[in-house]
């Protein structure tokens, strides 16, 4: 009889391993590695969900439980993909059954859904004649009569307004008036965004009671008439609990709006896609990059050029070779917002084979997009991060633009880079790997030209006729806060580009109206109950919101910590920069692009494609307007606050003020007019500044490269975060502690031949989000296979301690932000 090897979910990382279980006879003929499958697991034999990794035979099947059920008739995870989970647990210390849920599109990952069902038939009548129940009992059973005889354990959960509802659900199936059972629920969206619009007329609303969080999204819809559960939370400062009452209480009602299966159907292939005409200097660069492509080994090559220099152009002759011969090619852009005009150069020219992967698609459209790249019938996929794991069989080659972007990184387990995944694929399928940016890592960089891991290719032009545009830098440090933010030189810029018909990009970020608010009577920052973050003041819904956890509360005077009426609000961001821009030019069309104005569906493309048709003079926005934009009409650039960006406490604080300043002078002056851009700072001493301003990236690599080789930070270490996050400050200081004495003790007796620098522990930088503590543990170290192996003993070390099951640690390597 035959055995798999399966990965389990929910199974903590210091006892993860692949489970043996039977497979049941039925099976044998029909079950693949990469298949799901419900298993029973632990004491209990609870049903839990499954992927089976492998096959093995085993003398001892008198111990092993049998498989439940088969999910999957074709399995969604191949062989490479399979390696890629193991290979992922392994880096990014998670679970396998985490990692092989990484590789799966949402609408496709399934969840395990607890329902209760009546025994007998039972009716509410009944229920009041039934002796010996708790009124928690009878409400429970009334609850599943009014269901049809069958609920959902969420649902009860959530309905139920007792504190003993599970005591009360285990003491009824222990009577024999309920069972319950598991069954896995495949998440699959159907491509609509649920709405919300009141039931009641007004005459019908006034007779009934409502909390002052009710009224105030009553108010709102009678205003709107109806507006997304998502906008309607944002512009009233309520939860979507808040709503849900109001519907549960017949209020208002949820209806589902219309959105499409395909977001860009509406772009349609050229019949005779345009010839790509290329320099001299771009022709050596794509001839070369064709060599290492056609090589038949795994390649990893930086392009290198400086904003506008046409890297778009060269590895788009590129892909059409690739998709010549039948291979499948991956394009990764760092944000959504760069998605659209990336998405209509490939839609154009390469017409339905192009595949979407980004988070802004519904979950439907996300697992139509993956099956189209799993069926064969599209060739090449275009995304953010999650482009990553396009399930093509046949990769030739994948380009990550802007590689240096924080964005590539995962926040959140597993912590993977897709720059290291792309590696890992590439190696697999002996493909091509091109890195391209006007500002490369300085990892990427120092591994092209000074190690020569990477293949170099530079672009040191513009392309064509376009050049560089000129370059002022304006200090602002004797400006007092009533001058405003935008300066003389910038104003008349402006002034001079909305006469001439010009457009103009400004850069400032931080999104929000006033960053923070304080009381001049006791001197207190006003400060999330949930987190250690200043709130920031939105005039959109004014209210003041917490930029981590989505707390808010309305707008004051009155400090919340003396009573006194004396709370100021200050720091500039992008709604208030608009404001300004608004009574400085009456006359002119202004966009605000942040992650408050771009919430909607479809918002990043609409907006952008009124700025591209000149819908809107001034464009003023975050990092977002920053990248890979390219508008022919933009003149000018502006950086409202360089300081924000320079002096952060990270190491790599210098590095993202230089590729974002960077990256914004470039978005001026790409076509045939000459450009301008201008930096506003309150150091204009700050070589990188100077850098910036010239884009002098050798230079500034030659100055950055010291400093890290000098304080050993990447590329000449590796940095390790350990985190620890628990509700109690007290249990995560000593669980972090722990971690660190018992490093020690491992390093002194059976791993003091691994070279490590070990800082802290520490409170974190933001030492309480959402109502949890953080603490942190920094290791410079090797990221060897031997390192892992030690992290992975100290981890489950630390799982199996039971005074840390309180307290939740996990492991970052080369996080963006220490």
């Amino acid at each position: 009889m035959k055995t798999a090897c399966v990965a389990v979910e929910k199974t903590a990382y210091h006892f993860d391993k692949l489970f043996s279980y039977i497979v049941p006879a039925e099976m044998e003929e029909t079950l693949y590695s990469g298949c799901r499958v419900l298993v029973p697991f632990g004491n209990g034999n609870r049903r839990r969900l499954g992927v089976v990794f492998s096959f093995d035979d085993s003398s001892e099947l008198l111990k092993l439980k049998p498989i439940s059920e088969q999910l999957d008739k074709e399995p969604p995870l191949g062989g490479e993909m399979l390696l890629l989970a193991k290979w992922i647990k392994e880096t990014c210390y998670c679970t396998l059954f985490e990692s092989a849920k990484l590789l799966l599109p949402t609408g496709i990952n399934l969840r395990m859904v607890k329902s209760y069902s009546l025994v007998n038939p039972l009716t509410i009548e009944g229920v009041e004649c039934e002796a010996g129940l708790s009124d928690t009992e009878r409400f429970i059973l009334r609850c599943i009569i009014k269901s049809e005889g069958t609920a959902e354990h969420e649902r009860l959960m959530q309905i139920s307004p007792a504190e003993d509802t599970e005591d009360a659900i285990e003491h009824l199936i222990r009577g024999g008036y309920i069972s319950s059972s598991s069954e896995a629920v495949r998440k699959v969206g159907d491509a609509t965004v649920k709405f919300v619009r009141l039931k009641m007329s007004e005459e019908q609303l006034g007779a009934v009671r409502l909390t002052e969080k009710q009224q105030d999204v009553v108010n709102l819809l009678l205003d709107v008439q109806s507006a997304s559960l998502k906008e309607l939370c944002y512009f009233s400062g309520v939860t979507q609990n808040v709503v849900g009452r109001l519907v549960k209480n017949g209020v208002a009602e949820y209806f589902e709006n219309e959105v499409y299966r395909n977001p860009y159907g509406n772009i349609a292939a050229s019949a005779s896609p345009e010839k790509i005409e290329l320099s001299e200097s771009q022709q050596a660069v794509y001839k070369n990059l064709l060599e290492e492509y056609k090589s038949g080994k795994f390649e990893t090559s930086l392009l290198f050029g400086v904003t506008g220099s046409g890297k778009t152009s060269v590895f788009m002759r590129l892909i059409d070779d690739v998709v010549a011969e039948g291979k499948s090619v991956i394009v990764m852009v760092p944000e959504i917002a760069l998605t659209p005009q990336t998405l209509e150069k490939f839609h154009t020219r390469y017409g339905d084979i192009v595949a979407v992967f980004h988070s802004a698609l519904s979950i439907g459209q996300r697992l139509d997009e993956w099956k189209r790249v799993k069926n064969g019938d599209a060739k090449i996929a275009i995304g953010t991060r999650s482009a990553v794991f396009a399930p093509f069989s046949d990769l030739g080659l994948i380009i990550i633009d802007e590689e240096q972007e924080y964005t590539y990184k995962s926040e959140s387990s597993p912590r993977y880079h897709a720059r290291d995944v792309a590696r890992f694929r590439c190696g697999y399928h002996k493909a091509l790997l091109v890195l391209c940016s006007a500002t490369p890592s300085l990892e990427s960089y120092y591994n092209a030209k000074v190690l020569g891991k990477y293949k170099f290719f530079e672009l040191p032009d513009r392309y064509g006729s376009a050049i560089l545009p000129q370059i002022d830098v304006v200090d602002i440090s004797q400006r007092h806060s009533s001058d405003g933010i935008v300066s003389r030189e910038l104003r008349e810029a402006l002034e001079y580009n909305l006469q001439n018909g010009y457009q103009s990009i400004l850069l400032h970020n931080r999104r929000g109206y006033n960053t923070f608010a304080s009381c001049r009577a006791c001197k207190k920052v006003l400060m999330c109950e949930n987190c250690s973050v200043s709130m920031t003041y939105h005039s959109d819904n004014n209210r003041l919101m917490c930029h981590y956890c989505g707390h808010s509360a309305p707008m004051t005077a009155v400090c919340p910590y003396c009573g006194e009426e004396q709370v100021r609000y200050a720091g500039l961001g992008t709604q208030r920069v608009m404001q300004e821009l608004e009574s400085l030019f009456p006359t002119a069309s202004i966009l605000r692009m942040d992650a408050d104005s771009t919430m909607t569906k479809f918002a990043h493309e609409e907006k952008l494609g009124g700025f591209g048709n000149g819908d809107y003079d001034i464009m003023v926005g975050t990092q977002m307007v920053a990248k890979g934009l390219d508008f022919e009409r933009v003149t000018l650039a502006g950086v409202l606050m360089a300081d924000l960006e320079l002096y952060q406490d990270d190491f790599r604080s210098f590095e993202r003020a230089f590729s974002l300043l960077t990256q914004v002078v470039g978005r001026s002056g790409r076509g045939q007019h000459k450009g301008r851009a201008i930096i506003q700072t309150m150091t204009p001493e700050n070589p990188v500044i100077a850098m910036s301003a010239t884009q002098d990236y050798p230079k500034f690599f030659e100055s950055e490269i010291q400093v890290r080789k000098a304080m050993l930070y990447p590329p000449f270490s590796s940095i390790c975060l350990i985190g620890f996050v628990g509700e109690s400050e007290e249990d995560v200081k000593r669980s972090a502690w722990s971690f660190f004495d018992n490093l020690k003790a491992h390093i002194s007796f059976d791993y003091g031949d691994i070279p490590v620098r070990v800082l802290g522990p520490s409170m974190a930088a933001i030492g309480r989000v959402n109502r949890k503590y953080r603490y942190k543990l920094i290791v410079k170290c090797k990221n060897s296979k031997r390192f892992r192996q030690f992290m992975q003993l100290l981890m489950c070390e630390f799982g199996r301690d039971k005074r840390n099951a309180k307290v939740t640690a996990y492991i970052d390597i080369n996080p963006e932000n220490v």
